[in-house]
């Protein structure tokens, strides 16, 4: 079967660009984009994708928010993340829903066009050593305090998060203090600079 690919990304350059090397360096014509969570959901049910490249960050919220539920309808769907977000804080939370591709979007072309490849013909990916960061205060964070702390981050009070999300209010409140808990920020301004400190977008 020849794979059927989804690309899931908020910059239409970026969904253009991969969309050019799948075709022109590795050869694959069967290749569909979108640029939000909900598009991304309607496309699933379209069509059975055999692979996604998906970003943490979509135009309507964080991709962690769907990623169990794509991962419960759709099992043997490859996914791979390619996102500016840092690898050994995100790329640990993915791996708790069984998807082990984390590609930076800085990385180099040559690298880029070996791990798609890779990716695309279901090869196990290389464990890299990531150099421990053991000072890195986000690597802690669950993959459910992930997402709130995009929201928190946006600047964006409990009662929407909570509706948001559809979680409790008081569900909001814990795992925002679970946040300042791990990464020992003091107040919102702290978690901020924290998060332009490593790299860490929303």
């Amino acid at each position: 079967m020849h794979p059927q690919i989804l690309l899931a990304d908020d910059h239409s350059m970026i969904r253009k660009g991969l969309k050019l090397y799948l075709q022109l360096n590795l050869g694959y014509s069967d290749i569909q984009e979108v640029d939000s969570c909900g598009g991304l959901m309607k496309e699933l049910v379209k069509k059975r994708y055999t692979h996604l490249i998906l970003d943490i960050i979509l135009s309507d919220g964080s991709t962690l928010e769907v990623i169990p539920n794509i991962r419960r309808v759709y099992p043997d769907l490859s996914i791979m993340i390619f996102s500016m977000q840092p690898a050994e804080i995100y790329g640990e939370a993915v791996k708790q829903f069984g998807i082990n591709y984390y590609l930076s979007k800085s990385a180099g072309e040559e690298e880029i066009i070996q791990v798609l490849k890779k990716f695309i013909q279901n090869e196990a990916p290389v464990r890299k050593t990531v150099l421990p960061h053991h000072d890195n205060p986000f690597k802690s964070l669950a993959p459910r305090e992930l997402e709130i702390l995009h929201y928190v981050l946006k600047g964006i009070g409990t009662k929407e998060i909570s509706e948001t999300l559809n979680l409790k209010m008081n569900t909001v409140s814990t795992l925002k203090s679970r946040i300042y808990e791990k990464t020992n920020a003091g107040n919102i301004k702290e978690l901020l600079e924290l998060a332009t400190l490593y790299n860490v977008n929303y």
